[in-house]
């Protein structure tokens, strides 16, 4: 599947290419290590699965990653520069799916991608309905987001990928709740989004089926 505009997003990941460096990362949480002296590095066209097992962390990485809590130890670096002192512009350049929807459930799908490409950095310029019909929601864009199926909130929230420009997308355990049409669709998306020079780091317990993805297994696998 093709995300809309295409050509728009790789003028743009063209003219600030992805490169993300993760240096001696360590991270404790309740007197206990859940990783350590964690060192990668992601470029443009690249995904990265990270593996292990329930409670090794994965969460939490992902995370420290984005910025929105503080490692214990490490650095990390967007294109050569601390996160911490480009905090605004690594935000923008970055989207953000965690476990959770972070959807609003007394909106209407329609009204929550709305609000999305309202907030986002480098907003793409698409039809709302037609990104939610590519999600599969075509006549569920007007109706209240709390009476959708846990799959169906997932499918708006993942939604918030054609709505952005961002070339960094960090997703936790995107293949929540969907089917395996729905999964192979989000599979499409990465493909995609890294042949067009985008780069992206997921969990999921669910081997990802795409060309460039390799995987990083932390604590105790």
């Amino acid at each position: 599947m093709n995300i809309p505009n295409g050509t728009a997003v790789l003028n743009h990941f063209q003219k600030s290419a992805c490169s993300l460096t993760i240096e001696h990362l360590q991270c404790i949480r309740d007197d206990r290590v859940l990783f350590d002296d964690l060192n990668f590095s992601l470029s443009a066209g690249q995904l990265l699965q990270i593996e292990g097992r329930n409670g090794s962390g994965k969460t939490s990485l992902l995370r420290i990653l984005c910025g929105l809590t503080l490692p214990t130890e490490g650095i990390i670096y967007w294109k050569n520069q601390d996160i911490q002192d480009i905090k605004s512009s690594y935000w923008a350049s970055l989207t953000y799916i965690g476990h959770a929807n972070g959807i609003k459930a007394e909106l209407t799908p329609l009204e929550n991608l709305a609000m999305t490409q309202a907030l986002a950095a480098t907003p793409i310029s698409i039809d709302l309905a037609f990104a939610l019909e590519q999600v599969g929601l075509y006549g569920f864009e007007d109706v209240p987001t709390r009476t959708l199926s846990a799959g169906q909130q997932r499918r708006v929230a993942l939604a918030r990928l054609l709505v952005s420009e961002a070339p960094l997308w960090i997703l936790d355990e995107p293949f929540t709740a969907l089917d395996k049409t729905a999964i192979r669709m989000i599979e499409n998306w990465l493909d995609a989004h890294a042949k067009r020079g985008g780069a992206a780091i997921l969990t999921s317990h669910h081997t990802v089926n795409c060309p460039d993805a390799f995987s990083l297994v932390i604590g105790n696998a």
